[in-house]
């Protein structure tokens, strides 16, 4: 059975117009459980390593925790956001102002999300050797890259966000939520929402022959 409303998208459009979604999440539409867990059935099926699926997934719906988590959040993103950015030197510098308009946004009503999400991961980060982290944060990401798809695919919106990671940031996320801190790595924090709008378009990238290269750099 399927919760959520399925948006006549073919398998391209959810991949190029799956965006970050700040300002046009819905703050006052609830989200349902049964939508939530139709989208995570769906991310399950990304590989992990080995194929060890050693996630965790904290959805939190809760107000006065939402309220806490955001505290956490704007601790670290709010020096961030005021600090100024480094220049790219070509048509991602136009574009910057409307990244940092909408993270600010973000930034003030996070607490006001309908769901947050910490995606969490067996093993301690800092305790992977540098070759290894690949395959650590490998066993993780396609999996929430694939519930965010999932989540584009039925009208609801998220965005990846880890400054909550920085600092004790995390620490005190994983003991406000019980996360057992010393055995799981938090992933970032991800507010969820059903879009206002589905009309979503692909960004603006660098070109591919730009950034490819063929038997070497």
């Amino acid at each position: 059975m399927t919760f959520g409303n399925v948006l006549d998208l073919s398998v391209d459009d959810v991949l190029t117009t799956t965006r970050s979604v700040r300002k046009r999440l819905d703050l006052e539409r609830p989200v349902p459980r049964e939508v939530l867990l139709e989208c995570l059935e769906l991310a399950l099926q990304a590989p992990s390593g080995s194929n060890s699926q050693g996630w965790q997934w904290v959805f939190v719906e809760d107000a006065e925790r939402k309220q806490a988590l955001a505290d956490i959040y704007r601790t670290y993103a709010t020096p961030y956001l005021d600090a100024p950015k480094p220049a790219f030197g070509d048509e991602r510098d136009a574009r910057q102002p409307r990244v940092t308009d909408s993270a600010r946004y973000l930034n003030d009503h996070l607490h006001e999300v309908p769901v947050m999400l910490i995606p969490c991961l067996k093993g301690r980060a800092e305790n992977t050797p540098g070759v290894s982290s690949a395959g650590f944060w490998g066993s993780l990401l396609p999996a929430v890259w694939s519930f965010m798809l999932a989540l584009r695919s039925r009208g609801l919106g998220s965005a990846w966000t880890t400054l909550h990671l920085v600092g004790d940031g995390e620490k005190q996320a994983a003991e406000l939520l019980g996360i057992p801190f010393d055995r799981y790595s938090q992933g970032g924090l991800f507010p969820i929402a059903y879009t206002q709008g589905t009309d979503f378009r692909p960004a603006k990238r660098l070109p591919a022959e730009q950034i490819t290269h063929w038997n070497g750099w």
